[in-house]
């Protein structure tokens, strides 16, 4: 599994016109599940994006998590957006190929499960929608942008 995490000051995705999820300061988290991977990887990118300090202290340290971005236990927004063109490799020609992402039904099983799980354990979770043609407007803030992987778990 992969993710893309960008530190935002606000971030919304629209469909078709219409405003679909929206945060103010969070992390935007770009998606993308791989083929092998299943519900453990999910568990996993989530506590690993749920305790990631990249937010700022008082002393301006990146110090602080998304669950607690003030020090008051104040969490941030998260907003979730499948994207299988993360899994894309273009070492082979000019045209990506996307063989590494997992074929649609499963991915979006997991993109599902992961948003689930997301806002059993977080109070402001918005969602794209998977499949859809999305555009995701975001002003970075820093910039701070982090490229997380879990690989799967080798099966016994």
């Amino acid at each position: 599994m992969m993710a893309l995490l960008q530190r935002v000051s606000t971030a919304r995705v629209v469909i078709d016109g219409q405003v679909v999820g929206e945060i103010d300061a969070g992390l935007l988290v770009l998606l993308c599940a791989e083929c092998g991977d299943s519900e453990v990887e999910c568990e996993k990118m989530l506590a690993k994006i749920g305790k990631l300090r990249i937010f700022s202290d008082a002393a301006g340290k990146m110090n602080r998590s998304v669950q607690d971005m003030d020090g008051r236990g104040t969490a941030g927004g998260l907003l979730v957006v499948s994207q299988f063109t993360l899994a894309a490799d273009a070492s082979g020609g000019n045209r990506p190929s996307f063989t590494a992402a997992a074929r649609p039904d499963q991915g979006r099983r997991l993109y599902e499960y992961f948003v689930a799980q997301a806002r059993r354990v977080h109070p402001n979770v918005q969602t794209g929608q998977f499949g859809a043609d999305m555009q995701v407007h975001l002003v970075n803030d820093g910039p701070v942008t982090i490229p997380l992987r879990m690989a799967p778990e080798p099966h016994q």
